[in-house]
């Protein structure tokens, strides 16, 4: 991996924007690629501008639509919403150089779907969980830090993996390098099943792990996600006040409940209160990526023989969201609640 080299960057919205704002600050060269024409167009015109209590600054560089980008690249990184991967990394595969790479900075499992297009040695997993929002055209929120990992698939130390790392340090000083990528990913699967629960209501984050009532929804959904990630012999990492052993069967309701009172205080810390899953369905009025990162440990469960009611239930209510059948209400979380076994 050659920092002096652009780096691409497919999907410049809430993570890809704010990654790439801040390595072109860094000093690295960076092009964007966006499929919403106005957001290319402002960047080209405007530049991009980061907002929000971290930092306000404003990075110019060159930004592409798919049809318009020319050239292949070395190192690139995935941020589009999980369920646009397939159609994303068909077209990016043809920008990508002989010993390229895909980083997916993403929600979700999607460096699985990665892989089967450019192939394992081409593909490293990456776990975000800062917060962002894209605003508008140009214009992206950082509200609050996270954890930010890297790491082989394969779990092996590599000379890209540590240049990697160098480079994701030039956005968050405490980024780490990890052996267990996968072990973070399932972990933030876990806890992206809580929130999707919390984009039931127009609650914050915060506030709605916070409710004592509903702590123990809360706990048990993550323990089947866990479940499953156990049953494939992976362990899960935690992150940002998620204790994946607090989520475990064999852990005391005490373990659960300080847990989420530290993801509570962790997200209070932040300019950005709600999920982005909230605002596809409250702001931006559009589906969310329910299927494409709940749908796979569903199906893995099922593979194995591990039953997910609450998880099942939450898609559905998600649909029903989505499809205006439902609103956002404390009451959904009361009736998800009816799957607890």
């Amino acid at each position: 991996m050659d920092l002096s080299e652009p780096v691409l960057i497919w999907g410049a919205g809430a993570i890809g924007g704010t990654l790439g704002a801040y390595f072109l600050r860094a000093g690295h060269q960076v092009v964007f690629m966006d499929q919403a024409q106005e957001h290319v167009e402002a960047i080209n015109t405007e530049g991009l501008k980061i907002t929000g209590p971290l930092a306000e600054f404003t990075v110019r560089t060159r930004a592409y639509t798919p049809e318009t980008l020319q050239g292949r690249f070395r190192t690139t990184f995935l941020a589009v919403k999980a369920h646009h991967t397939k159609e994303a990394i068909a077209l990016l595969e043809r920008h990508l150089s002989v010993d390229g790479f895909v980083i997916s900075a993403q929600n979700g499992l999607n460096e699985l779907e990665i892989a089967e297009v450019v192939g394992r040695e081409r593909t490293v997993g990456c776990f975000v969980n800062f917060g962002a929002d894209y605003l508008g055209p140009g214009l992206v929120h950082y509200g609050g830090r996270g954890a930010v990992v890297v790491g082989e698939l394969d779990g092996e130390i590599t000379p890209r993996l540590k240049a990697l790392h160098k480079l994701m340090k030039e956005f968050d000083d405490k980024a780490i390098i990890t052996q267990n990528i996968w072990g973070y990913l399932w972990g933030k699967m876990a806890y992206g099943a809580q929130l999707f629960a919390t984009a039931l209501t127009d609650a914050s984050i915060a506030d709605s792990f916070a409710a004592p009532e509903h702590q123990e929804l809360f706990a048990e959904l993550a323990r089947e996600v866990l479940r499953v990630a156990a049953a494939q012999g992976i362990r899960p990492e935690g992150f940002n006040g998620f204790d994946p052993h607090a989520f475990t069967p064999e852990a005391s309701p005490e373990l659960a409940r300080r847990s989420l009172e530290e993801m509570v205080a962790h997200n209070r810390r932040s300019a950005k209160s709600h999920s982005g899953i909230w605002r596809d369905l409250a702001v931006r009025r559009r589906k969310t990526e329910v299927d494409a990162q709940l749908g796979p440990i569903i199906r893995i469960g099922k593979r194995l023989g591990i039953s997910t009611p609450i998880t099942a239930r939450l898609i559905e209510m998600i649909h029903e969201i989505e499809s205006g059948n439902r609103g956002l209400d404390w009451a959904n979380l009361s009736e998800l609640a009816k799957e607890l076994p």
